[in-house]
């Protein structure tokens, strides 16, 4: 039920048809939204998440990170709303800054250089996996014993990516945090092997 009055599940088709757009008022979804209305949050998602999809999409053009992004801007709406004024201009406008400076910083984050380098050594690795019948096993040469030195959450990380074979996804999934989270431990984990271990 939103603050406003506007109960959600008697609005047509909401849950059951996805094509067929919710439409709420922008000052009662405003007003909501101030309340911290989980109601209106849900609502919002609905009515905006394609078109803030778009503006993301336009950024990055990777299918996965721009579906992770758009999840990371409505946390941040959610989180931020009370710096929304609409004396300064309409929602959509401020939301689609939002998600379009989450895609700009993404872009000059590190995690985003570095992906493509994992992603691209991961593909080689299970190639010759697969070509050579080979099973690995990081015991065996010490690796895992030098991942000691980092923390619980690092090795953790490490240890689900590298160890288990784990994409980034499932292991932000498994561990329950945010894509840029995990891309933010796994960089630095790199960073402190590498600045001991060379």
């Amino acid at each position: 039920m939103l603050a406003t009055g506007l109960n959600l599940d008697d609005a047509p088709s909401y849950r059951k048809v996805r094509r067929k757009k919710l439409s709420i008022p922008e000052e009662k979804l405003i007003e909501a939204l101030q309340q911290k209305d989980r109601g209106a949050m849900s609502a919002l998602y609905q009515m905006y998440s394609d078109s803030l999809l778009k503006v993301i999409s336009t950024i990055v053009v990777m299918d996965e990170v721009a579906q992770d992004l758009l999840q990371e801007t409505f946390i941040r709406i959610w989180k931020s709303f009370g710096q929304y004024d609409p004396r300064k201009g309409r929602l959509y406008t401020w939301m689609a800054r939002l998600a379009r400076n989450i895609s700009i910083d993404y872009l000059r984050s590190s995690n985003h250089k570095y992906d493509s380098v994992n992603d691209d050594l991961e593909q080689h690795a299970h190639h010759l996996e697969t070509r050579f019948s080979t099973s690995y096993n990081p015991e065996i040469i010490g690796v895992k014993d030098m991942t000691k030195i980092l923390n619980p959450e690092q090795q953790s990380v490490l240890d689900l990516i590298y160890f288990k074979g784990y994409t980034h996804v499932q292991a932000a999934e498994e561990l329950n945090i945010t894509l840029g989270i995990l891309r933010s431990r796994l960089h630095s984990s790199i960073s402190l092997l590498r600045k001991n271990f060379t």
